[in-house]
């Protein structure tokens, strides 16, 4: 068949060849709690595609290929927990190399571990309290329950309910916050700096959610954060928490791969994600 009568030849080796390349970092196989990494991520990827000549690998991968992708998007990659080394050397290599990473290596929350909610509750933050010494057990509230979570951990793993009387003599990496009473969570969602959407808890279950629109309070709260972050070029979720007596609260800033639940966006929000993704993939490849 003469190459003009191929079928979508418009879409030709040289347009292809045009088109900036991008690497897409997921693990579709964790076996995450009430989320379908693989089924996201594989959406996702069909999007960007329409941008970009995308590839899809492993975290445990991701050195060895990078260098040859002008950008590489760390998505649904699964806690770092499990393979710490690994992560460590994709940051180290994206650093020396200056790779293009979206989230860019600026960020100070959950990419580097725990330790920032110390660091929030030291500067007076509206986060939940979080102390990593005994003695410094009285700053937090007078909680009967404490959570004591792996400073590196990620995704519940290693986290444990104790009584308050009933801590462990040896805090050495791990924090430790009061156990509060949730009226429900939200999740705000940032590309850059900009706003996109935000998602609640229903019922009291983490991940069973539904859209939620925000008031300009909670904005200002969550833009607080994401501010105080300092990332560039990337995907944020303030995850907080609605106290039972009407306090907003951070849990977590997820700025390595937030779970996006766009199962349960509208086509249009969806579309806005995908629109802001590409501007940030654009200009992280662009930046000087």
């Amino acid at each position: 068949m003469p190459q003009g009568d191929r079928p979508g030849d418009d879409y030709s080796l040289a347009r292809m060849s045009e088109r900036r390349s991008l690497l897409l970092v997921t693990d579709p196989l964790y076996p995450a709690a009430g989320r379908r990494y693989g089924d996201e991520d594989v959406w996702l990827a069909g999007q960007l595609r329409e941008s970009f000549a995308v590839a899809s690998c492993s975290p445990l991968d991701a050195v060895t290929l990078m260098d040859g992708f002008d950008a590489v998007l760390v998505r649904n990659s699964g806690p770092v927990l499990h393979y710490a080394e690994a992560y460590a050397a994709f940051r180290g290599h994206a650093a020396r190399t200056g790779a293009r990473l979206v989230t860019d290596l600026g960020a100070r929350a959950d990419a580097l571990g725990k330790q920032y909610l110390l660091d929030l509750t030291r500067a007076g933050a509206q986060v939940i309290p979080a102390i990593d010494r005994l003695e410094d057990l009285h700053l937090l509230p007078d909680a009967a329950k404490l959570m004591v979570k792996p400073l590196l951990g990620s995704d519940s793993i290693g986290i444990s309910v104790v009584p308050r009387d009933q801590l462990p003599a040896d805090l050495a990496g791990c924090l430790v916050q009061p156990l509060v009473d949730i009226d429900h969570e939200i999740s705000y969602v940032f590309v850059d700096h900009e706003f996109i959407y935000a998602v609640r808890s229903t019922d009291g279950v983490r991940w069973q959610l539904q859209p939620h629109d925000p008031t300009a309070a909670e904005l200002e709260f969550a833009r607080w954060f994401v501010d105080w972050n300092g990332v560039v070029h990337g995907v944020q979720r303030v995850d907080a928490c609605r106290t039972t007596d009407g306090r907003l609260l951070l849990v977590e800033l997820e700025d390595l791969n937030p779970y996006l639940s766009l199962d349960v966006l509208a086509a249009e929000v969806r579309d806005a994600l995908v629109g802001a993704l590409v501007r940030s993939i654009e200009a992280a490849i662009d930046a000087v």
